[in-house]
């Protein structure tokens, strides 16, 4: 890849940041990177030792005294270096670890300041680390999913794709398809040379084994957006019967507004929660019945899409009374394949109907209080049954429908980035249009362009052939300071 002029410009600068949290904490870290960055930092650190930073160990902890630039003291703190090209950003880095006072962090940066470094941009460090080869764009992307992560299990694929899990296997498909693009140019440059059946049968090989791992890869892709975004989980019953309450109970806060005129909820609310170790998108919906009302209308509207679109729906009946023909009109409004649970709310008074009732339907159901909370721990485990095994499972989501010998994917191989996902798509099309062309004979020429259009691709996903314009768009989704 590349540097354009604006990249080369930036990188030239000292940069500083606080790399932790705005509010008061224990402890603040100040970040510093650049060729300037030591001797910058050496002039504001005097360690308890004696010793200056510019004769300092790399990746040792010094203590001593933080001063500004007019030599008052600031911070009694630690003091880390690491010289590059063995650092995260692949300059001459150093850290100072401080007192978490917003005070003394907006201080210390005051004085780094004064010395000619420049505030640090949103991404900078980790966009400097991908621009200085320490870091592929896959796992620099890796960086901001590891921050956002909203569970375990997204937190763990994160971390396995910062390690070089998607880079590792993006790198071999760029390898060998760049072997079999150096005959075919070869075929080019000496058109006299014939190439035997057995070297074509060869290239067709390598080729369908790439196809092969670039399909194994994108088919995780929409398991991915499950593991990032959530499932869509809605909630739906005719009006009254307390999915908004449900919603509330389940957040353990007033989210949605709760009364007891039927059709309040008009529109859908949506919210995250972790539910049985699950990343669950929570869909309120308006009740379900025929009205009138234009404006209840389309929210009994918006709730049929709402159905649609879930790759979960908990039908909610009101146990305290009879069950009605609405209630049954919600049950078939859910699509055959999609996991359904009815959860039958206000336990806490007399029953109208009896379990007998509901066995007969054949559904997964709990009865709970939305009130009072109970049962919802049995609602939370239903919730995870109801999932199936390559929903809830994803440290071992299969890459396509379960085959006998197909392998899984394991946390850090799942692809969560659309962008990504995009990339890989278009590269297996390139590739297996070059299979197309390698088996009709067709000349090298239109061969390779096939092929470096896949190569070109995963350039994309990995950085090598990315535009400057998307790489500062990607790095804009970071924090200051990372």
């Amino acid at each position: 890849m590349v540097l354009l002029a604006s990249n080369m410009n930036d990188m030239a600068d000292t940069i500083a940041a606080v790399a932790t949290g705005g509010g008061v904490s224990a402890v603040g870290v100040v970040r510093i990177s650049g060729n300037g960055a030591i001797s910058a930092a050496d002039k504001v650190f005097r360690a308890a030792n004696g010793v200056r930073l510019v004769e300092a160990e790399n990746r040792r902890m010094y203590y001593g005294e933080l001063v500004g630039a007019d030599g008052g003291l600031i911070d009694l703190c630690l003091c880390m270096i690491s010289r590059g090209p063995e650092s995260y950003t692949g300059e001459d880095t150093v850290e100072f670890h401080c007192h978490g006072s917003p005070v003394v962090l907006s201080e210390a940066l005051r004085a780094l300041f004064s010395l000619g470094i420049r505030q640090a941009l949103a991404g900078e460090f980790t966009k400097r680390s991908f621009l200085n080869g320490r870091m592929d764009l896959t796992q620099a992307e890796a960086v901001i999913d590891l921050i956002e992560a909203e569970t375990p299990m997204a937190a763990q694929n994160a971390a396995g794709q910062l390690r070089g899990a998607i880079g590792t296997k993006l790198e071999s498909v760029y390898s060998s398809v760049l072997n079999v693009i150096a005959h075919f140019h070869a075929a080019i440059d000496y058109p006299d040379d014939d190439v035997d059946d057995f070297e074509i049968q060869g290239y067709l090989d390598t080729l369908r084994g790439a196809e092969k791992e670039l399909s194994l890869m994108l088919s995780t892709h929409e398991r991915g957006r499950v593991l990032r975004d959530g499932v869509p989980t809605a909630i739906i019953g005719r009006p009254n019967t307390g999915k908004s309450s449900l919603l509330n109970a389940l957040l353990g806060y007033e989210r949605a507004i709760v009364a007891g005129t039927p059709g309040t909820t008009r529109d859908t609310i949506e919210e995250k929660i972790v539910f049985g170790g699950l990343l669950l998108r929570l869909i309120d919906t308006a009740g379900l019945r025929r009205t009138k009302d234009a404006v209840e209308e389309l929210g009994v509207s918006r709730a049929r899409i709402a159905v649609n679109c879930a790759r979960l729906v908990v039908v909610l009946f009101d146990g305290s009374t009879p069950l009605r023909e609405d209630d049954f009109d919600a049950l078939r409004l859910i699509p055959p394949n999609t996991p359904r649970i009815i959860a039958v709310n206000k336990s806490d008074l007399p029953s109208a109907f009896g379990d007998d009732v509901l066995s007969e339907l054949g559904i997964d159901y709990c009865r709970i209080s939305a009130l009072s909370g109970e049962g919802l721990d049995i609602l939370e485990v239903l919730t995870k049954k109801s999932l199936s095994e390559s929903e809830t499972r994803l440290s071992t989501v299969d890459y396509q429908t379960p085959t006998a010998g197909i392998p899984r994917a394991a946390l850090g191989d799942i692809i969560t980035n659309t962008r990504q996902a995009e990339a890989i798509s278009r590269a297996r099309d390139s590739i297996i249009r070059a299979i197309d062309a390698v088996s009709a004979s067709v000349t090298p020429d239109a061969v390779v362009t096939d092929i470096e259009a896949a190569l070109s691709a995963i350039g994309e996903m990995t950085g090598k052939t990315m535009r400057d314009d998307i790489i500062s768009r990607i790095f804009d989704r970071f924090c200051v300071g990372k």
